[in-house]
């Protein structure tokens, strides 16, 4: 080979080298933010709204990023664990905002929501909190987003099924954290206007132990019919199981953090629920969406369902990088938050597992409700409808 061609054939793949290493060839990266719970007594819990901001991040990518003002983007999810404390929820976030630069962050517990509500605004960051807690889009806070429907929905009917067929003595044995404490403080007024008692107040920290045995006794000795629970799934199932074990046939009233399924698997079968209340797993969900990404979460979790948690932050995730492109921006927190009412109307369907109709003035994302009763060893799927919450 000549000298010539040696130098041109050099050039050449020089040339290609350095244009497949340039920024212009590559896609620029966005850091979405997530702090949670990843270790602890909810880990599962966390784990579960991270892998759906996950599958949706790599489903993204995978399809050639988003293009945002004619500039092509692969999305990054930059996790922290808090281990359920807001004040390390609020580091971890300003760790995000700060040395990440994540425009948007997740977080799926309403401590952590609380705790970064202080600052997102002023550190310019959307706050995409995944809690039913109606308080926390009473705030007035312009940059916060609320992902699932408002937990007051389910009250009414959870307390109709189990006093109707169980009687009207509760045992409150929930967990101690501040969502827990927000559903006890709307459940239990509710409980009584309905001819309810309370015989026993016992919550206890789900997080920390794993042994329930003193509270759960304790509340026992009151003779209850129903006992209200809820925490993480994993220890629910724990406390389940051990009111089983001392003698329990009433129903379990569970807050919508729980999860029936998961809860079972702990407790020994959907059998120990016999007549309790709760959220089904996405698999009851006959939308085309939900039945889509139950076969994508199995690729990778071929044991186990989706849950909530999982479908909800798997279409947060395609909403948030779809309001991206609709405000034409990554960074600006104030365009891409002014953009998720359009965002909604342009997400693909595919993508809308929940089926959520619209944005509320306050910032709550608004859709039909699915909740179950456990019968004959059975989970039994009901809906509210949007427009009756």
């Amino acid at each position: 080979m000549s000298i010539l061609k040696k130098f041109t054939k050099t050039v050449l793949t020089g040339a290609v080298a350095s244009l497949m290493l340039s920024p212009l060839a590559m896609a620029a990266t966005i850091n979405i933010g997530y702090t949670g719970p990843l270790s602890g007594g909810a880990a599962l819990y966390g784990k579960d709204a991270l892998d759906g901001l996950t599958i949706a991040a790599d489903e993204i990518n995978a399809n050639g990023g988003i293009d945002v003002a004619g500039k092509n983007y692969d999305i990054k999810i930059v996790s922290y664990d808090d281990e359920y404390a807001p004040s390390k929820a609020a580091m971890n976030a300003r760790r995000l905002a700060q040395s990440n630069k994540a425009s948007i962050i997740f977080t799926p517990h309403s401590g952590g929501i609380f705790a970064l509500q202080a600052f997102n605004e002023a550190s310019d960051f959307v706050l995409m909190g995944y809690s039913s807690l109606p308080s926390l889009t009473e705030q007035g806070n312009t940059l916060n987003l609320r992902l699932p429907p408002l937990f007051t929905s389910y009250i009414d009917p959870f307390i109709d099924f189990t006093m109707e067929r169980f009687g009207n003595k509760l045992a409150i044995a929930n967990a101690t954290h501040d969502y827990a404490k927000a559903w006890t403080k709307e459940f239990v007024p509710a409980w009584k206007a309905k001819g309810g008692e309370i015989v026993a107040d016992n919550p206890m920290d789900y997080n920390r132990s794993a042994d329930f045995y003193t509270g759960v006794s304790r509340s026992l000795n009151a003779k209850p019919d129903v006992m209200f629970i809820g925490g993480a799934s994993e220890p629910t199932g724990l406390v389940v199981k051990q009111a089983r074990e001392l003698g329990f046939k009433g129903a379990f009233i569970m807050m919508d953090q729980a999860k029936l399924v998961e809860v079972a698997e702990v407790a020994g079968g959907m059998k120990a629920l016999e007549g309790s209340v709760g959220l089904p797993p996405l698999s009851i969900y006959d939308t085309e969406a939900a039945q889509r990404l139950i076969k994508l979460y199995k690729e990778t979790n071929a044991k186990r369902e989706p849950t909530t948690e999982v479908g909800m932050h798997y279409f947060a995730m395609h909403l948030a990088a779809e309001a991206m492109k609709a405000a034409g921006s990554v960074n600006d927190a104030k365009k891409i938050r002014a953009a998720f009412d359009e965002a909604l109307v342009n997400l693909p369907e595919k993508y809308n597992v929940y089926d959520i109709k619209y944005i509320d003035e306050k910032g709550g994302l608004v859709g039909n409700v699915r909740y179950a009763t456990v019968e004959n060893g059975e989970m039994k799927p009901i809906i509210i409808k949007a427009e009756e919450q």
